[in-house]
């Protein structure tokens, strides 16, 4: 019995480092995309095994105030001395975190309300698309802003949560168009007529002819939440972290490093991070779209 269960966790490992290296050869389909897969496995290593080798720095040293880069420091030091790679490098998981999280959630809500909307129709549908639109001509950065004045957005679960629930109208809106053109293909009418559920129409029949779609905008929803919570950190309206790399463009900016000409190393790294974290996001939407659309692909 034991030999048995050994085997199958054998076999299920197996399974897994074959789907994973099926996975990892799609990826290379588009050589612009694999270099953003690529980065952003640096920036999640960066940030989540990174702090385990890079302590963070944060003893005030004013005899190396603005220091360039060199061995002991690469990206130089801040306006107290300390070492700036070390915030960069622990100041990356509270983005990672939230932009994750906020891409997760909304991609969820507007696809399963785009879906269900589409296949029900009628008044469900009246409602939602009115919701939809309404909720479209709300300001989001503005409505933050008030929101942020009411509630202490500390908790990384809830700003991702205000997140997704603010931006998941406009995918709603895309969703919705393709499940109505999806939706009168044979295969649905077929699951339609042996009556297996509208669960099993959405999520075995539409869904999966619309992955492609789907993962590449989970990444632009986690690029919309890198630039929402960046904005909302740089404005002292989210109490994060002195680590962050919102943190560091305030602090950077309230501090007047501006003014001192050797301070260009301390105001850009944090604005280089999130720039290449977002290029990379974009980047490997390429890959995922050839992963998801066969039909993309070329060389089989």
């Amino acid at each position: 019995m034991r030999r048995m269960a050994v085997w199958a966790d054998a076999k299920r490992i197996k399974d897994f480092l074959r789907g994973l290296g099926t996975f990892l050869r799609l990826l290379t389909y588009n050589k612009v995309g694999f270099l953003g897969f690529l980065i952003v496995i640096f920036f999640v290593l960066l940030a989540f095994v990174g702090p385990r080798y890079v302590p963070l720095d944060t003893k005030t040293k004013v005899d190396q105030i603005y220091m360039p880069p060199s061995r002991e420091h690469p990206l130089g030091t801040d306006h107290q001395g300390r070492d700036i790679w070390s915030y960069i490098v622990h100041g990356g998981r509270d983005i990672l975190y939230v932009a994750f999280l906020t891409g997760l959630i909304s991609t969820f809500i507007a696809v399963s309300l785009g879906s269900l909307s589409a296949v029900v129709g009628g008044a469900l549908d009246s409602l939602l698309t009115t919701m939809a639109d309404t909720w479209l001509t709300i300001p989001q950065f503005p409505l933050l802003v008030v929101l942020a004045g009411f509630i202490r957005l500390d908790n990384l679960l809830l700003l991702s949560l205000i997140l997704a629930v603010l931006g998941w109208a406009g995918l709603f809106r895309v969703v919705r168009a393709q499940v109505f053109s999806l939706k009168e293909r044979d295969y649905v009418e077929a699951a339609r007529a042996l009556d297996m559920g509208l669960a099993h129409i959405i999520f075995s029949e539409i869904l999966p002819n619309m992955m492609s779609y789907i993962a590449i905008s989970f990444v632009f929803a986690m690029t919309s939440a890198i630039y929402a919570q960046t904005s909302l950190v740089f404005l002292g309206l989210v109490p994060f972290s002195a680590s962050n790399w919102g943190v560091m463009i305030s602090l950077a900016w309230n501090r007047g490093a501006i003014f001192f000409k050797d301070s260009i190393y301390y105001i850009m790294s944090p604005i280089v991070a999130i720039s290449l974290l977002q290029l990379g996001l974009v980047w490997m939407s390429r890959s995922l779209e050839a992963v998801f659309n066969p039909r993309l692909r070329t060389g089989e």
